[in-house]
């Protein structure tokens, strides 16, 4: 075998360490670029933030604060890092705190009033009042930060001044009794929308869970009392929520609803099937309605899996986009209420750099992101108070009527045997 000279040898190695240099510089000018790019992308996010309220369409951080703390504030450290102060830092529920919020330009923030399934028929009713009464003590413990809102005026005017608005949601039907009465008094106490299922059937309103493989639905989709809740939220201006409910009973819901409706936490049904996710048909009789999808960001609705990552939210949004149209796309992360987060989404202050990553495509302008931030739900939410003010000049009155009897036949046990209204 021909032995290389020794000028050969010097030569390649010449070679190797120049093509070795070159490429090492080539990576640190394409990683250098890139981190321009997000830098810059995420100057126009901020600017539009600055603008625009980032609203947020469920947070569950009242359900820890009850599942650590018995609901005691006095414990909760709330204007704190959260990542250094147990239970919270040893929690894969926790992903909220001031700081975070602050540091994610969030501006206004739903907060979840739940009450479990389990509590049907049960306690439910006063479950969710302390759940509203946690929310409102919270928010009265940092006034400088936090404001208590319930009008779309009100969004605007506290990220104008610079404080989190703070918006309640009742997460499920079952917490109403099946009583109207106490929807209107949920709604006095500040409640701005209305889940109308959970995870589990009500009398008047079948769930999420019939539209799985070998379950059979309980009633179809709404009851004729089902389509009154929704008719009485019109009336009061109550946004409804389609997240968590059966296909049958969304189509009945946009059936009947003459205001806007919100999906506070779902996500596209097209790229994951979970139940809990939208169809392409419901997103396409959205649009006509009015309403948006809040995409949600947990990995086994986004993914179909225990892992995701930001671009897998960002394929679910731009699907509901593509479908329904970039004025019915929303942000519903759904914080505190999962134990699993996709890769670059880890906690409430990551929301820019969503934003930063649609904008990678050219399809997304700054007028685009502004809409999915925030612009999008105050336009449903100003439309929902335009119809109950119109409902309200036409003179409509409460609706009075009761759950018919048969409807709730052999889950009365913890119901008073008295008259009734």
């Amino acid at each position: 075998m021909r032995r290389r000279k020794p000028v050969e040898g010097f030569l390649l190695r010449c070679c190797g360490v120049f093509a070795f240099f070159f490429w090492t510089v080539l990576v640190h000018q394409i990683s250098t670029c890139l981190a321009i790019q997000l830098e810059e992308r995420m100057e126009i996010v901020r600017k539009v933030l600055k603008e625009v309220p980032l609203i947020d369409g469920h947070n569950d951080l009242p359900w820890n604060i009850r599942k650590f703390l018995k609901n005691q504030l006095r414990e909760f450290r709330f204007g704190e890092d959260l990542r250094d102060i147990t239970p919270w830092s040893t929690s894969a529920w926790s992903h909220t705190d001031l700081r975070r919020l602050k540091e994610g330009m969030v501006a206004a923030q739903f907060w979840s009033a739940y009450a479990p399934c389990s509590s049907q028929h049960l306690d439910a009713v006063q479950l969710t009042l302390e759940q509203i009464d946690l929310i409102r003590r919270l928010v009265n413990l940092y006034p400088q930060h936090m404001a208590l809102v319930t009008t779309a005026d009100g969004i605007e005017e506290s990220h104008r001044s610079g404080k989190l608005a703070s918006l309640i949601g009742i997460e499920g039907g079952h917490s109403i009794g099946t009583s109207l009465g106490v929807l209107r008094t949920f709604y006095q106490l500040g409640a701005r929308y209305l889940t109308l299922t959970h995870t589990c059937n009500t009398p008047w309103a079948d769930c999420c869970k019939v539209d799985e493989p070998g379950r059979v639905p309980h009633i179809g989709g709404l009851s004729h009392f089902g389509t009154l809740v929704v008719t009485e939220m019109n009336r009061l201006g109550m946004i409804v929520d389609l997240s968590h409910v059966s296909v049958p009973t969304m189509l009945d819901a946009l059936a009947t609803s003459k205001a806007p409706v919100i999906f506070s936490h779902s996500s596209a049904h097209a790229i994951c099937n979970s139940s809990r996710n939208v169809p392409d048909h419901v997103l396409k009789r959205l649009s006509a309605n009015g309403g948006l999808v809040m995409v949600a960001f947990y990995p086994h609705f986004v993914s179909c899996g225990e892992k995701a990552t930001l671009k897998d939210v960002v394929a679910h949004i731009n699907h509901i986009r593509d479908v329904a149209g970039v004025d019915h796309v929303g942000i519903g992360a759904g914080y505190d209420g999962v134990n699993l987060v996709p890769q670059g989404l880890e906690d409430v202050s990551r929301y820019p750099y969503l934003f930063a990553e649609l904008l990678v495509s050219e399809k997304w302008t700054e007028e685009d992101i502004a809409k999915l931030a925030g612009r999008n739900l105050i336009r449903v939410f100003k439309q929902v108070e335009q119809v109950r003010d119109q409902l309200e000049a036409q003179g409509m009155l409460p609706i009075d009527q009761s759950i018919p009897p048969e409807d709730i036949l052999g889950r009365s046990y913890c119901r008073y045997s008295g008259p009734r209204t």
